[in-house]
């Protein structure tokens, strides 16, 4: 099992944002949503990567516009960039924002990896594990090239989680329930765990549901996911587009501030170090800002 490095020590027993809602400023004021967060008082900001701002770069303008957050790739996707460009920018960021960045790769899917960016999907388990392997034996001879840096997976299945905890510092699960919380720390055993939630704040069951439906539109159409649901006790039922009422119920909480609160202690209990919540607005593209403040006094994040 590797170590856990401090700066990512710091996250046990802290709630963090997941967000791609900062995309929809100017790149120049992005960094001002990961203030307005640290001030809020959550410990970290998780920032995907897919059809929007590379992941770097990303976290560069958020990092620069803060001062205290950690911000993390929630994932960084391993065929958009070699392991020695992941290894020697994860260096370069931390060593320039005070050990703040977390790097979160994953392995993304078949159509993302093929359609958008052009390359052959092969194995994942075994491109992760190479990959992993490569960025220890990368080469840096820059002033920060022995720097230390945080890493995580994302990781649903067994041996994903097992990676993980031999060869990153932990998982990064995502659209999973707190049982699966649980089954993850029997895999991963002390290495760090961190969980993403998604969240529709208040709100009467049919906005409720339009919300859901919206957010687990593009999973439901995913191989990685869907086997992960089989695994949740999830059958094709459930995997219409959009999701079932049953599948949005168990991945997306609803209710006030308490029943998001109340999710948060279930994964904690089942063994999160770490979650993360993903608030699901009336429009995807526009920053959640009421619901992040709501949730920050209820949390006293």
């Amino acid at each position: 099992m590797a170590p856990i490095p401090a700066s990512l020590s710091k996250l046990r027993g802290t709630v963090g944002v997941w967000t791609s809602t900062h995309e929809s400023l100017a790149a120049n004021e992005a960094g001002e949503i990961a203030s307005e967060l640290e001030g809020l008082g959550y410990s970290a900001m998780w920032v995907p990567e897919a059809w929007g701002r590379e992941s770097f770069t990303n976290a560069g303008l958020l990092l620069s516009g803060s001062s205290t957050i950690t911000v993390g790739t929630s994932i960084a996707n391993i065929w958009a960039r070699d392991a020695v460009s992941a290894a020697n920018a994860s260096k370069t960021l931390n060593a320039a924002y005070q050990d703040r960045f977390v790097l979160g790769l994953g392995v993304s899917h078949q159509p993302l990896v093929e359609n958008l960016r052009g390359h052959t999907y092969v194995t994942p388990f075994l491109a992760m594990k190479a990959y992993l392997e490569a960025m220890d034996a990368a080469p840096m001879f820059s002033a920060e090239g022995t720097h230390e840096y945080p890493r995580v997976i994302a990781a649903l299945g067994p041996k994903m989680l097992e990676l993980g905890a031999t060869l990153a510092n932990g998982v990064l699960p995502y659209l999973v329930t707190p049982e699966h919380t649980a089954f993850s720390r029997t895999i991963i055993g002390d290495s760090f765990l961190g969980v993403e939630q998604a969240v529709v704040l208040g709100q009467d069951r049919e906005e409720y549901l339009r919300r859901a439906h919206e957010h687990l539109e593009i999973y439901t159409g995913l191989d990685n996911y869907r086997n992960s649901w089989r695994r949740q006790g999830f059958d094709d039922e459930d995997f219409v587009r959009g999701g079932s009422e049953r599948l949005c119920e168990a991945m997306v909480v609803h209710g006030d501030e308490s029943a998001v609160v109340a999710r948060i202690r279930e994964h904690q209990a089942a063994g999160a170090d770490h979650v993360c919540l993903q608030v699901l607005g009336a429009d995807m593209g526009v920053v959640p800002r009421d619901e992040w403040h709501r949730l920050a006094l209820s949390l006293d994040a």
